[in-house]
């Protein structure tokens, strides 16, 4: 189950939904314990590789290529440059390079038609229901806190 909140764009003064993110942000731990009781492999293999996994993408990026996780989606750098350009293309260097970022883009299958059946990350059938909790109890974003297992406390106790 999903969250959303109601929304006053002052641009537009319209209303609109807007998601909401709910409890504590879900750490490297609790998705490693999660990945561990979904698979044969142990807590300690399965955190052993998720702590590698950013540094291992990060030299593929570097070597200018993108990054594929089957069933997630890919990753790639991308730059910002200082806002003004140059005249000629044999003066564009490096120099104008400001800022390095990792762009994500989920994984995506599509029917014969070419049109999009199914976003990774993305069940078929999301139920959203309206947040009727106090606004310092969640916060906004793109996703909804925990994907409803593995726990919810970090020290790997029960959370009931």
């Amino acid at each position: 189950m999903a969250f959303y909140k109601v929304r006053l764009q002052k641009k537009s003064g319209l209303y609109y939904p807007q998601a909401v993110v709910v409890g504590k942000q879900v750490s490297t731990k609790q998705l490693g314990k999660a990945l561990s009781d979904r698979s044969t492999v142990t807590l300690a293999d399965t955190l052993a590789v998720l702590s590698e996994l950013g540094t291992v993408m990060s030299t593929f990026m570097a070597q200018g290529r993108s990054v594929s996780l089957e069933g997630l989606g890919s990753f790639r750098y991308t730059i910002n440059s200082q806002k003004q350009g140059v005249e000629t293309a044999e003066e564009v260097n490096s120099d104008q390079i400001k800022s390095v970022r990792v762009r994500f883009v989920p994984e995506v299958t599509r029917n014969a038609d070419k049109s999009v059946a199914t976003r990774s990350m993305q069940p078929a059938a999301v139920e959203w229901v309206e947040w009727a909790g106090k606004a310092d109890d969640a916060s906004t974003g793109g996703d909804s806190g925990s994907a409803g297992f593995g726990g919810g406390n970090d020290d790997g106790s029960s959370p009931l």
